[in-house]
């Protein structure tokens, strides 16, 4: 999976030096990666873009959704904009309940990177192209224009290759410099096939329940703390994570009840 946030102090000081001395660029609206992949990789790929397009959309329906809200959180998944943070490991049920959303995401150019970003973009994200370790100045730029346009911006907060639960500064970094608040969610999973890899990925099985778990908006001060914020963004992670976990037997009950649609308002 190739979807992910920004890491290290280096990188938020060069933001900020970068974003004091030069205007905000436009983000690219052609889609093109930056590397070139060979003849077996690009047939790769387009195996691998429709085989998970096809799987994610004929389990999407099947499972039963029901999220909750934290008092003071967005009125609906449609509100907009905010920077939205989640684990990695439930992407691909984020990935089905999100979608058509029109939600910013950043993107790697890694051959991960590229075939998790080509499905998504089939839900309906739209790729900010950029990695911890490639165009990650550029990528948040480019995320920065956009919200300031109105969109949303999300984050697999412990992506690309972890550590697993361990929140990183690029949603802090994001919401300082546009004023859009900071929201995260998890969605646990009743049933799921989970994979043995370093996030202990989630495939939702046929006819499950899901449980989403929406936090309270958290603004951004411009003069905001670095640390005290990227706590507080990881505070907020491990709270909706337990919460949803926790009640996962309840969703479809009175308590928490099934929702049809990503736009209902609560």
């Amino acid at each position: 999976m190739g979807v992910y946030a920004v890491t290290g102090a280096d990188f938020l000081s060069s933001y900020n030096k970068f974003v004091s001395t030069a205007v905000t660029p436009a983000a690219p609206r052609i889609d093109k990666p930056w590397r070139k992949f060979t003849l077996k990789q690009r047939i790769l790929l387009w195996l691998i873009e429709w085989a998970g397009f096809l799987a994610i959309r004929v389990l999407g329906p099947t499972i039963r959704f029901s999220v909750s809200w934290e008092d003071g959180s967005p009125k609906s998944l449609a509100e907009r904009p905010f920077v939205y943070s989640f684990w990695h490991n439930c992407m691909i049920p984020a990935m089905y309940w999100c979608r058509d959303l029109q939600v910013r995401v950043m993107s790697s150019d890694s051959f991960d990177g590229e075939y998790t970003g080509r499905i998504m973009q089939k839900f309906g994200f739209v790729k900010v192209r950029g990695s911890s370790s490639k165009g990650a100045v550029r990528a948040l730029l480019g995320l920065k224009r956009e919200i300031e346009e109105g969109w949303t911006a999300a984050f697999t907060i412990d992506g690309p290759k972890g550590p697993r639960y361990v929140a990183k500064p690029g949603p802090v970094v994001l919401s300082r410099s546009t004023g859009a608040p900071m929201v995260v969610f998890h969605i646990a999973l009743d049933r799921a096939w989970v994979l043995k890899t370093w996030d202990g990925c989630m495939i939702p099985k046929p006819f499950g329940r899901a449980l989403m778990r929406v936090s309270r908006k958290i603004p951004v001060p411009p003069d905001g703390s670095d640390e005290q914020y990227l706590q507080e963004l990881q505070s907020a992670l491990d709270r909706v994570r337990v919460f949803a976990e926790e009640n996962i037997s309840k969703a479809g009950t009175p308590e928490f009840l099934r929702v049809n649609s990503n736009r209902d308002e609560h």
